[in-house]
C-alpha cells in the first residue's frame, strides 16, 4: 500500500509538470509565436499594440499574466525539485516524515514561486507600459537584452549566489538542520527551501525578457540547466561556467549590428 501511494504521488507530480508545460505550449501556440518566442502575422500585430488602448488585452492585464507565469513556474522550477523530494523520502523513516509532509514540502516550494510570478508578473506590467518590452514580452532594444544577460552573468559569480545554490544544491544538510515533522513543518522547510531556489534561479526566469517570456526554447535550456545545477554530482561545475556564457551572450548581442555588419 505503501509503495502504491508513493508512485500515485510520484505520478503525479510529473502529471503537474506535464500540464504547465502544455499550457504553456497551448499559450504559445494561441499567441502566434514559435518554439524560438518568434510571432508569426498575428503574433507581430499583438506585439505592435499599444498596452494603452482602450481594448481588453490579457498580455496587459495582471491576472493573465500572474496565471502565465504561474504556469511557467511549475513548468521550470517543479522539475528541479527532484533532488530535494527524493532526500526528504531519504528521511522519513529516521526523521519521522510522513508523506503528508512530503506534500507541505512541495506546496510550500510552489507558494515561494507563486509569490514570485506575481512579483513578475508586476514588473512585466511595469516594463511593458514603460516602453521597455513589447506586449509578447520582449525587450525593444538590445541594449536592454544584452544588460540583462550580463546583470545575470554576473551574478553566477556573488556570494548570493553561492549561497543560495549551497542550499539548493545539498538539500539533505538543510532538512538535516532545519528539520520540522507534520504537515506545518513540511510547508515550511518547502517556503525555505523555495526561498533559496528563488534567490538562486531569479536571473533566469529575468532573461525571458531578453527574447520573449514565451520563447519555449529558452524555457527548456533553462529548465534543463538549472536541473543539472542541483544536481549532487555535477552541479558546482557549471554554474561560473554558465556566468562567462551569458556575459559572452552579452557581448555578442551588444556588437551584433557590428558582428553581422548590419
Amino acid at each position: 500500500m505503501t509503495g502504491m501511494v508513493r508512485s500515485t504521488l510520484w505520478l503525479g507530480f510529473f502529471a503537474l509538470i506535464l500540464a504547465a508545460w502544455w499550457m504553456m505550449y497551448s499559450m504559445a501556440m494561441q499567441m502566434d509565436v514559435d518554439l524560438l518566442g518568434r510571432p508569426g502575422t498575428m503574433g507581430e500585430r499583438m506585439r505592435q499594440m499599444d498596452p494603452g488602448m482602450d481594448m481588453y488585452m490579457p498580455m496587459a492585464r495582471f491576472f493573465p499574466l500572474f496565471t502565465m507565469w504561474g504556469a511557467m513556474m511549475a513548468a521550470m522550477m517543479v522539475p528541479t525539485l527532484v533532488p530535494t523530494l527524493r532526500a526528504y523520502e531519504d528521511l522519513m523513516t529516521s526523521a519521522n516524515g510522513t508523506r503528508a509532509g512530503w506534500l507541505a514540502v512541495l506546496a510550500g516550494y510552489f507558494a515561494v514561486w507563486l509569490a514570485f510570478a506575481a512579483g513578475i508578473a508586476g514588473l512585466q506590467l511595469l516594463l511593458l507600459h514603460g516602453g521597455v518590452i513589447d506586449m509578447l514580452g520582449i525587450a525593444k532594444s538590445r541594449w536592454t537584452a544584452a544588460a540583462l544577460l550580463l546583470g545575470v552573468g554576473l551574478f553566477q559569480f556573488t556570494r548570493a549566489k553561492e549561497v543560495c545554490h549551497g542550499v539548493c544544491h545539498s538539500p539533505m544538510m538543510y532538512f538535516m538542520g532545519h528539520w520540522r515533522p507534520g504537515v506545518a513543518g513540511g510547508f515550511r522547510m518547502g517556503v525555505g527551501l523555495g526561498g533559496f531556489c528563488a534567490g538562486c534561479c531569479w536571473g533566469f526566469m529575468v532573461l525571458g525578457f531578453a527574447g520573449g517570456v514565451m520563447n519555449l526554447a529558452w524555457m527548456g535550456l533553462a529548465t534543463l540547466f538549472m536541473v543539472i545545477e542541483k544536481l549532487p554530482q555535477i552541479g558546482h561545475y557549471v554554474t561560473k561556467p554558465m556566468g562567462f556564457a551569458l556575459i559572452l551572450g552579452a557581448g555578442v548581442v551588444a556588437g551584433w549590428p557590428v558582428i553581422t555588419g548590419g
